[in-house]
């Protein structure tokens, strides 16, 4: 990564009501770039921790489909909270979907969605396979849901599915895309937030030291973005970027507390967003452990 990019001061993008605009003025003054760079240059320009955070996820969607298009999209996996194979009830047929999806990050202003859908043949072992759909297409519905005070420029939605035409991606459903992208989301969700902590430590003078060790943070997270997700060797030292980001949380506040307060407002409001998947990265992070004799 030209890390030069990041180290300059520059500006933030200013942000916009439509998150897909916002998102297609970031990559037309991005350039050309990686997932990672689209995630620690992009989230480092970004007006919020939410859209920050929103850039992460675009950036770990790319990694694990890097034929996406240039614009907006969303991993639709969950349904009634759970990501088991066997608990899922969207049906893959002839290349037509059909079921529903409860939570859709960013669905109002998604252009395409990757859906995970169960394609095993009756008596089979439950197996999914993931295929793509376009908002506005017949037989594709999403339905806002309530807003929420975390992120609140982030919004979401349920996704409905009838006889909905789709592309399918070669692959295992599971084993290609939705098992590897919870790590890849983790990754560059994290590289994006703390590109967003660093750039607000540039603009208001954080102590030297404190900016430096968000830089180490960042140096780190380039080398496990290198890691296969299902490297467990990549899981111990996400383990570590994320022991690391969590040490650095007291002098981060403190940083805040003496700075301009809507800076400190909006970490206060959205940083609980890192830790929403820690019970799971924490799985991972033991059966990795657990392979190394590591404790």
């Amino acid at each position: 990564m030209p890390w030069q990019n990041l180290l300059k001061r520059c500006d933030r993008v200013p942000a916009s009501p439509d998150p897909a605009d916002g998102f297609a003025n970031l990559l037309q003054q991005l350039g050309s770039v990686t997932p990672f760079e689209l995630a620690v240059v992009g989230g480092r320009l970004m007006a919020t921790p939410g859209l920050a955070f929103l850039v992460g996820y675009q950036a770990a969607l790319r990694m694990l489909w890097p034929s996406a298009p240039l614009s907006l999209g969303a991993m639709c996996a969950t349904e009634q909270r759970s990501l088991r194979v066997a608990d899922m009830q969207t049906r893959l047929g002839d290349l037509r979907l059909s079921g529903r999806k409860d939570f859709v990050t960013a669905g109002n202003a998604a252009e395409w969605l990757l859906v995970a859908a169960r394609s095993e043949q009756p008596g089979e072992e439950p197996r999914l396979s993931l295929a793509v759909v376009y908002p506005g297409e017949p037989g594709v519905r999403l339905e806002p849901l309530p807003s929420i005070p975390l992120m609140p420029e982030i919004s979401h939605c349920r996704l409905f599915l009838e006889e909905a035409p789709c592309e399918l991606l070669a692959g295992d459903g599971w084993d290609a895309y939705v098992k590897p992208f919870r790590t890849l989301e983790d990754i560059y969700v994290l590289s994006a937030m703390t590109a967003w902590l660093y750039g607000i430590g540039q603009d208001s003078d954080w102590p030297q030291t404190l900016q430096l060790r968000l830089l180490a943070l960042l140096a780190g997270c380039a080398q496990v973005s290198r890691q296969a997700p299902d490297n467990p060797a990549g899981h111990v030292l996400l383990g570590g970027l994320f022991a690391q980001f969590d040490g650095l949380k007291g002098e981060i506040d403190l940083a805040l507390a003496e700075g301009p307060q809507h800076w400190a407002a909006m970490w206060q409001r959205d940083q609980t967003v890192m830790g929403l998947a820690a019970v799971a990265r924490g799985k991972r992070l033991a059966k990795a452990l657990a392979g190394f004799a590591l404790d």
